[in-house]
């Protein structure tokens, strides 16, 4: 009886070798085998990176906001830039004004002077340009990390795809082992040394992973998507095939290039100088002002000036009482070096929290990646040795098909593994400042 079922099984699978066209015929595999065929663009993560910093309008947004902060210190400059100013006047009286028979303020008068103000001592416009420098930093730097945060963005929807990728490679070959196994169960059955039961789990196996498949296209469809937003494109943005973060640094200089090469700390110690120079510039609310105003006139119709001169003045503005108006700057500018040290501080901590965290992370994301590597080879070689068994007669086909969710599930896990591995790597790039 034994040489009789092993003969048969012999037989079957002679069968399934010699009649591959049968198998797509015999066995339903779903409506779909695959993907519309592929026309999407594929850049390199440079690539999606420099369209996203060209394109994003969030970034746009923050280049507008150093273009406006140089608007502002072009308007703080003009405080103590000579100024140059035209005058004209046309008075028309009811009637000529005579004295002693004598026309001294006629009917139509008109005068005209231009007034040339030169400060040659100007303490608030000078500290306010310097204020106006300051903000025009701090925009800078902001929009550094603005810049950062976008790379950020547009790297893990890279590495996104590229998992979903990676995900779609392993649940196709888990499709193609199902078939195969529909295909021997479904033979086997025809042949008339297998079972219908086992028959039905095989396709029932297939189906399952055809399903899975489905909704790994889904997830890369939303993936590519969501990249090809962040780049500012029109269309949806794919990957290739491998990314090189570049060199990864140790946690002792990761965490001192976090102090000194991250923007958002660069932006924070931006804004404390700012505040301490504003601080310090409260003197210019006590000092004098002094101005030279020079004039040109033109006057015609009045008896009592000459009709062309000129006057000069020295204009001196000396502070005495403000009610209180200097006082209440320097303590609202003493608050604002407290609270932009205090956000410095925070942000100082945060960032090399972050670096930790990043290299922890990296550190067990590569350990989880070696043993989920593994675990795919201990579940592939599960899955041979339950086919062997089953192909030999010695089992049913469930542990066929246990083994192969198994191997699926690992496949799984890796792919999650190697996902959370790159984005490790990412962080800890972006935590210490190095990327982009």
């Amino acid at each position: 009886m034994r040489s009789r079922r092993l003969s048969w099984t012999f037989l079957v699978m002679a069968s399934v070798a010699a009649a591959p066209s049968a198998r797509a015929t015999e066995v339903p595999v779903g409506p779909g085998a695959g993907p519309p065929a592929d026309t999407t663009e594929r850049i390199t993560l440079d690539e999606a990176i420099r369209r996203a910093v060209a394109r994003n309008p969030t970034l746009a947004i923050a280049r507008a906001e150093v273009a406006r902060a140089e608007g502002l210190l072009e308007q703080a400059r003009a405080g103590w830039w000579p100024t140059l100013v035209g005058n004209g006047v046309y008075t028309r009286l009811d009637h000529d004004r005579v004295l002693n028979e004598k026309v001294i303020a006629a009917e139509n008068q008109i005068a005209g002077n231009l007034v040339l103000t030169v400060p040659l001592v100007a303490p608030q416009g000078w500290t306010a340009d310097r204020r106006a420098r300051d903000a025009r930093r701090v925009a800078e730097e902001n929009a550094g990390d603005v810049r950062r945060l976008i790379a950020q963005a547009t790297a893990n929807a890279y590495l996104s795809v590229l998992a979903q990728h990676r995900q779609i490679r392993s649940t196709e070959a888990a499709r193609a082992n199902a078939r195969a196994h529909a295909t021997y169960a479904h033979t086997r059955l025809a042949g008339g040394v297998g079972r219908s039961i086992d028959d039905v789990r095989a396709q029932q196996d297939l189906a399952t992973v055809e399903v899975q498949l489905q909704t790994v296209y889904t997830g890369l469809v939303r993936a590519r998507e969501a990249l090809g937003v962040l780049v500012g494109g029109a269309t949806p943005v794919d990957s290739v095939n491998g990314v090189d973060l570049g060199k990864l640094p140790s946690l002792p200089d990761a965490l001192e290039d976090a102090r000194a090469r991250r923007p958002d700390i660069d932006a924070q110690r931006g804004k404390v100088v700012a505040a301490e120079h504003a601080r310090k510039d409260v003197w210019a609310y006590y000092a004098p002002y002094l101005a030279a105003v020079g004039q040109p006139f033109v006057q015609i119709g009045s008896a009592l000036q000459a009709k062309i001169g000129w006057q000069a003045q020295l204009l001196l503005t000396l502070p005495l009482y403000d009610g209180g108006l200097r006082a209440g700057v320097g303590g609202e500018r003493d608050a604002l070096v407290t609270e932009a040290r205090a956000n410095l501080d925070a942000s100082l901590r945060q960032a090399q929290s972050e670096v930790r965290v990043a290299f922890e992370s990296l550190l067990h994301a590569d350990q989880a990646l070696l043993s989920v590597r593994e675990e795919v080879l201990l579940a592939h070689k599960a899955y041979d040795l339950a086919n062997l068994a089953y192909e030999a007669g010695a089992t049913t086909n469930l542990e066929v098909i246990d083994a192969a969710h198994r191997a699926r599930d690992a496949e799984g896990d890796a792919s999650q593994a190697e996902d959370v591995a790159r984005h490790a790597r990412l962080d800890l790039l972006v935590a210490s400042g190095r990327f982009p």
